[in-house]
């Protein structure tokens, strides 16, 4: 059996889903709501659904788990309560990788690209552990990411965790199916195509870095089938341990991106230029493009999505059909 944290939200229910194809009990660790999130879950149920609050107390009854795939957290990048923050996205992770190491269980959680900061060269965006206290993230979520990252290091290196097989993601600009409740982080895809679909310009922030063009802001952008094929991977290869990037390789622009749903979508492209947001400026990422060598030295072989390909099969096998779940 497998727990998944996050499971009923936009990666973690993608990955439930691969599990569940794959025949694997799974235990899905989140709040459906009452927003709809269940339909993430609607065509893949997991054998069950337990709440973040009741996660210690059910895994004191010593659960037959085989690995956790820790992928709940607060993700939104203008997130404001520290503590909450602190709480969920750093206590939680300990906790689960702590009980991981004495039960002797693998343990695969999620980081971010967002650990990077204002990184703007390809070089930049190496996860080499050696350069992992040199990081500077700009908002509080990528800090507390950072914070687990290091928590993880340091405490290996002291032989706390002595034995734990374990991997971390940073994952980049995720986008798929199943996040259609992630309000102001849905993917940019996913918005873009909205407005397309609406017969509206697609907008896009004007650029507030001096010397870039509109437009030309860069992003990894991932297809999410890509990010479930890599977790899948790691769960096949429990020798693999250590953080790694997770993303294509390739920076791809907003234009890029504006003009690939635009074709996806059948419309002729139109874009105009929006003030940035104030609650975004000085945190965020004008540039990610992730650094694929060590996982692709631990012997990760699978091809990446482009971008034309995963937004032209998010459009059509997904988001123009009626049923726009996985």
């Amino acid at each position: 059996m497998i727990v998944i944290t996050g499971g009923a939200g936009f990666i973690g229910s993608c990955m439930q889903q691969a599990l569940h194809a794959r025949g694997v009990d799974t235990v899905v660790v989140d709040w459906l709501g009452s927003a709809g999130k269940w339909r993430n879950l609607r065509h893949h149920a997991p054998v069950q659904v337990v709440a973040p609050e009741a996660l210690d107390a059910w895994l004191a009854t010593r659960p037959d788990v085989s690995a956790v795939v820790h992928l709940g957290a607060i993700s939104e990048t203008t997130a404001t309560d520290g503590d909450l923050v602190w709480r969920t996205n750093v206590d939680l992770s300990c906790r689960l990788a702590q009980w991981c190491a004495h039960e002797g269980v693998r343990f695969i959680y999620a980081s971010s690209a967002a650990t990077y900061g204002a990184a703007d060269k390809v070089e930049q965006f190496s996860d080499d552990p050696a350069g992992l206290d040199r990081l500077n993230p700009l908002n509080l979520y990528g800090w507390s990411k950072q914070a687990f990252d290091q928590i993880m290091q340091h405490r290996l290196a002291r032989g706390e965790w002595s034995g734990l097989s374990w991997a971390g993601l940073k994952f980049f600009n995720v986008y798929g199916p199943n996040e259609y409740h992630k309000g102001r982080m849905i993917s940019v895809v996913k918005v873009k195509y909205d407005e397309a679909r609406a017969g509206g310009p697609l907008t896009l922030f004007r650029s507030d870095v001096p010397g870039l063009a509109d437009g030309a802001q860069a992003r990894d952008f991932i297809w999410v089938g890509d990010v479930v094929n890599v977790m899948l991977w790691l769960l096949d290869h429990t020798n693999v341990c250590g953080l790694f990037n997770c993303g294509t390789g390739i920076a791809r622009t907003y234009a890029d991106l504006a003009h690939a749903v635009c074709d996806a979508a059948g419309v002729a492209p139109r874009i105009e230029f929006i003030d940035m947001p104030q609650s975004l400026r000085g945190q965020y990422q004008s540039f990610t493009c992730a650094d694929m060598r060590r996982l692709r030295a631990a012997g990760y072989s699978h091809p990446f999505t482009t971008l034309e390909d995963g937004v032209r099969r998010y459009v059509h096998d997904y988001l123009a059909t009626p049923d726009p779940y996985l």
